[in-house]
């Protein structure tokens, strides 16, 4: 169909009171749209029971970013881990789909992730065909088909972003700013890698760029892809604080990996995986040493209460 929703027109927006769910429905208010945030208090859990149908009266696009992501607990007893993700993931995205196109919505953006083509790559591209390396993956992965296969005259944008970072962040990017921020040596000099990501901001402007530009899959990214070396550099500098870092062979830390149980991460800290960033002419309006810069300052400040 291919109908831009522009400024005026109402929102729906899931998991609003997330991380990126904040930032988008600031964003999108600023834009002129009006937003109609969700979240549990809305609608509950998200299921494939889930009813949508009062707060998608009037809406004319969707932005689906409510998911289950990290569950630090693992899955409820007797839950299998595969299929509590699905729950969410796949069959929760599938009746608001169902819903939305039902309450004539005219678009849906989706938000999915890069993990869906695995977790390292050069450049990795829309049209790449799927590797999805964990239970989380896989279920976003079949999300995204599940879309494609329901929404009729709907349009649909699915966005897969690498690590979002910004001002609040969570998980792993969080535990790095605080190793920075202890002064310690750190054994990173001799790794070569290359690494997309992404500021919250700069993933927020791509949703709003969603509403209007072609119906499609993208990648949208900071503008720099970083290795492991530069980012840690550049999170000091934010911090003014010294970046001590000393060589150890990467081949090394993933034998130490292994042996430790954190082989994942460890991947994540040496490998390339780098997305072609292409989104239909839209542009990050964040620079990456700009968004990191402030990340590192708000880590500081929050820290110092």
């Amino acid at each position: 169909m291919d109908d831009p929703v522009k400024p005026g027109a109402t929102v729906l927006v899931t998991g609003a009171t997330g991380f990126v769910g904040r930032a988008v429905c600031a964003c999108l208010t600023e834009a002129g749209y009006t937003v109609r945030a969700v979240g549990r208090h809305e609608v509950g859990e998200i299921h494939r029971g889930t009813d949508w149908s009062a707060v998608l009266q009037g809406c004319d696009a969707v932005v689906h970013l409510a998911a289950r992501v990290h569950v630090m607990n693992g899955p409820a007893a007797g839950e299998d881990e595969d299929d509590a993700y699905r729950e969410v993931n796949l069959h929760g995205t599938a009746t608001l789909v169902r819903q939305a196109r039902s309450a004539g919505v005219r678009r849906f953006v989706f938000m999915s992730t890069i993990k869906v083509l695995g977790e390292s790559g050069v450049e990795v591209r829309p049209d790449d065909p799927p590797a999805p390396y964990d239970a989380y993956a896989v279920s976003k992965t079949e999300a995204e088909a599940a879309i494609h296969d329901l929404a009729e005259d709907m349009d649909v944008v699915i966005l897969r972003p690498p690590l979002v970072y910004g001002p609040g962040v969570r998980a792993n990017f969080e535990r790095l700013m605080g190793l920075v921020a202890s002064g310690w040596p750190l054994p990173f000099a001799a790794i070569r890698n290359r690494r997309s990501l992404i500021h919250v901001g700069n993933l927020a402007d791509a949703v709003r760029h969603a509403l209007s530009c072609r119906p499609g899959t993208y990648h949208p990214k900071d503008r720099r892809d970083l290795s492991l070396p530069e980012l840690t550099r550049l999170i000091a500098s934010g911090m003014e604080r010294p970046c001590r870092l000393f060589p150890v062979p990467p081949a090394l830390m993933r034998v130490l990996g292994r042996l430790t149980g954190r082989r994942a991460a460890v991947s994540r800290l040496t490998e390339t995986f780098t997305s072609d960033g292409s989104m239909d002419g839209w542009v990050p309006p964040v620079s990456t040493e700009d968004g990191i810069d402030k990340t590192a300052w708000s880590y500081l400040r929050r820290h110092a209460r």
